[in-house]
């Protein structure tokens, strides 16, 4: 690949991928992004004067922006990160999780199906549509067993309602429509550049500014967490080596429930900031969120047999990592937070889209 157009590279994950690209490759980056309110440029301020790097700030339910993108950047692949992606704010306001994960796939394989379309020769050949989405569309697992590759979909939030969708939508767009796609479905993420809604940053956040650590429930919920950068490293290989039309399970073989998960963030900060011990004190137990699913866990064995990867950090080294991070990157944290980042967009681009 030459060229690659990476949707939601403002993101968390997407800006890990536009990172890793333009480090460690030779690799043109088009980074398209809306800028929402997790959508961060200060997370690719290391990338950003590289002459191999190309921003376009547009909303993927453009159908005209995406065209136009299209034409103008001629990439080799795609890679389709940008999505609503908070469970809770799925429940609360549901609508914009149906516009961007359902309306914007579909746009977005319209316009790719367009552009595929157009090419001739090897870049026809070798054109691919990564669609990147989550294990949430299986539903929840009880004590024992593993999401695969072949696990029915059985959504139970609007978020993973929505990402079901998109799935299903990049399915039929290659059967119906030949266009070569692969898919993969993650676990949970967690590493540096997290947008502090979610539960590592923020407990990280809250406990080193005092607040309480709201869990849900009894904390007995169980996740598999996934580094970000091995995570990237996996989307990498996929676009390169994944065979079109099939789906590549990615998780990080690190089954965690949310107390330990917290627990394990209050040692590392007693350690690290022992005048504030112990952080433990501030968990509080709260009421567990609708529909709440108890546990989520991968077989990676696919992408690990077929393909050659497999994860870099244990949980115990990427948690540190983790946490470090944070403590040592304050000043991102604060433009985040306080909105001094979001004056500065719209200073930039004049507001939304």
């Amino acid at each position: 690949m030459k060229k690659v157009m990476v949707t939601g590279g403002a993101g968390f994950i997407g800006s890990a991928v536009v990172r890793q690209f333009i480090e460690e490759t030779d690799v043109h980056v088009v980074n398209v992004d809306k800028l929402t309110y997790s959508g961060n440029l200060e997370s690719l301020k290391s990338v950003s004067e590289c002459d191999r790097y190309a921003f376009e700030r547009a909303d993927i339910c453009d159908r005209g922006a995406m065209d136009a993108i299209f034409e103008r950047h001629r990439p080799d692949a795609i890679m389709h990160l940008a999505a609503e992606s908070h469970v809770d704010r799925s429940i609360s306001g549901p609508a914009e999780f149906i516009s961007t994960n359902i309306q914007g796939t579909y746009t977005l394989l319209e316009s790719a199906r367009k552009y595929a379309d157009s090419l001739g020769g090897e870049q026809k050949a070798n054109f691919r549509f990564h669609h990147i989405a989550t294990d949430e569309v299986y539903g929840s697992l009880g004590d024992e067993g593993f999401f695969t590759e072949e696990t029915a979909y059985r959504p139970n939030s609007p978020y993973s309602a929505s990402k079901a969708a998109s799935d299903h939508l990049v399915r039929a767009w290659h059967h119906t429509y030949g266009l070569p796609v692969v898919t993969t479905n993650c676990s949970n993420n967690y590493g540096p550049y997290h947008f502090p809604e979610k539960l590592i940053p923020l407990m990280i956040l809250n406990a080193t500014n005092g607040k309480p650590l709201p869990v849900y429930g009894k904390g007995d919920n169980i996740r598999d967490w996934l580094y970000v950068e091995d995570h990237a490293r996996a989307l990498r290989l996929v676009l390169e080596k994944g065979k079109v039309g099939e789906t590549y399970n990615i998780g990080g073989n690190n089954e965690k429930t949310n107390l330990e998960v917290v627990e394990t963030i209050c040692a590392i900060l007693d350690e690290l900031l022992p005048e504030a011990a112990p952080h433990g004190r501030l968990v509080s137990f709260v009421k567990d969120r609708p529909g709440h699913d108890f546990r989520y866990a991968i077989d990676a064995s696919k992408i690990c047999d077929e393909l050659g990867w497999k994860p870099l950090e244990t949980f115990e080294s990427g948690i540190r990592k983790t946490v470090q991070w944070y403590l040592e990157n304050r000043d991102w944290v604060e433009h985040v937070t306080s909105g001094e980042y979001r004056n500065w967009i719209d200073r930039q681009y004049g507001g939304n889209p």
